[in-house]
């Protein structure tokens, strides 16, 4: 008997077919595979902090959203110090980095204004833009002399309004930075804003974590996307910037406005890892250690190299044999996942290498063993 969704089952069959199909795995194995750089996702320190909220009459729930009842101390305690700590007027806190970039890019470009995106801007983005009233175009990735072909070429036919560049400081799935210095040159001359996701360059990259584009934060067309579910080891998003653009959001984002607000414990996790960064720099310290390790032996054991950040990417570009090649990884017992179109162009398949304070260095040099001995055998480019 066929089933009730004919359609659906014949799209995941075909997935499976092309080595597409996704399903979620258990955590199993030496951590390659999450983004929490700091391990601050399961520290005491994060322990610590859950009882003392806990036993300070912190709620667990928010029981609304922020602009009913769901308004806590927490938030606006975390939104205060986070302003101060990352450098800006203001700051909201939303329950993730995927809703915070659709708040954005949904509200704040308006009809008649452009939105110029990095190629490889990460999918929350697009999902703004699909929202929002504005136009959009791309330039190729961390091609700031595109950029500024593109912009102008939108200015040349007729483009008037305001012009908001969006870039990660650090790419999820290249691990590589984005030319800042360069992207904030253009902006100042062009009059548009810098939108930056420090999604995985926040507690890593900085002055003491506060990311890549901290020294230029403060300044009045740049918008710093920081968030919590990676090095800060909670989850959440803080969109840091002018107070104007702040109360827009609050009044105008329909993510912000008819969502139930975050947990206030979580704000107060939150609270707790951006002390822990300010109190105890030697974490960054060490989780540099591994990074710089892990990035040289990646080359000695395995050839691969050029790697600027936590985030090793390992590009086979078969769909099938990037997955063979991470199940093999996962049964010597590390977890690596593979990484597959869309989230990554087709033809770049890769493992996506996570280095995090979670593997020990003396793990980090056996995995590469173990990844040059599959590569070969898998007679995979190094």
């Amino acid at each position: 008997m066929a089933g009730a969704f004919p359609r659906h089952e014949t799209s995941l069959e075909a997935l499976r077919t092309r080595g597409r199909y996704r399903q979620m795995m258990p955590r199993d194995g030496h951590d390659f595979a999450s983004n929490d750089y700091l391990g601050l996702a399961g520290s005491d320190v994060l322990r610590a902090a859950a009882a003392d909220a806990l036993a300070r009459g912190v709620p667990v729930g928010a029981g609304g959203s922020r602009l009913l009842r769901g308004n806590d101390a927490e938030h606006q305690l975390l939104e205060a110090e986070a302003a101060a700590f990352f450098g800006t007027e203001a700051a909201l806190f939303m329950g993730g980095g995927f809703n915070a970039n659709q708040a954005i890019f949904s509200t704040l470009p308006q009809q008649g204004d452009l939105v110029l995106y990095d190629a490889l801007i990460h999918a929350s983005t697009h999902d703004g833009m699909r929202l929002g009233r504005a136009e959009t175009r791309s330039f190729a990735h961390s091609d700031v002399t595109n950029a500024r072909e593109v912009l102008q070429d939108w200015r040349k036919n007729g483009g008037r309004g305001q012009v908001w560049i969006a870039v990660e400081a650090v790419y999820s799935m290249d691990g590589d930075l984005a030319p800042l210095d360069e992207l904030m040159a253009l902006a100042d001359a062009e009059g548009a804003v810098l939108v930056v996701d420090e999604a995985h360059s926040t507690g890593v990259f900085g002055d003491l974590g506060r990311g890549l584009a901290h020294g230029i934060a403060h300044r009045p067309n740049v918008l710093p996307l920081h968030t919590c579910g990676k090095a800060l080891g909670a989850s959440g998003a803080l969109i840091c910037g002018q107070r104007v653009l702040i109360e827009t959001l609050i009044n105008k984002a329909r993510g912000f406005i008819f969502a139930t607000a975050p947990s206030p414990l979580n704000a107060a996790l939150v609270r707790a890892a951006l002390q822990e960064l300010q109190q105890n720099p030697d974490r960054r310290h060490q989780a540099w250690q591994g990074i710089t390790h892990a990035q040289a032996e990646a080359g000695r054991l395995c050839g691969l190299e050029g790697f600027q950040s936590q985030i090793l990417p390992v590009v086979i570009g078969d769909d099938k044999r990037t997955m063979a090649l991470a199940a093999a990884m996962q049964g010597h017992g590390y977890d690596i996942r593979g990484i597959r179109p869309p989230t990554v162009p087709r033809g770049t398949s890769r493992l996506r290498l996570s280095i995090t304070l979670n593997t020990p260095e003396t793990v980090i040099t056996t995995m590469f063993e173990t990844l040059a001995q599959e590569m070969e055998a898998a007679q995979c480019p190094a």
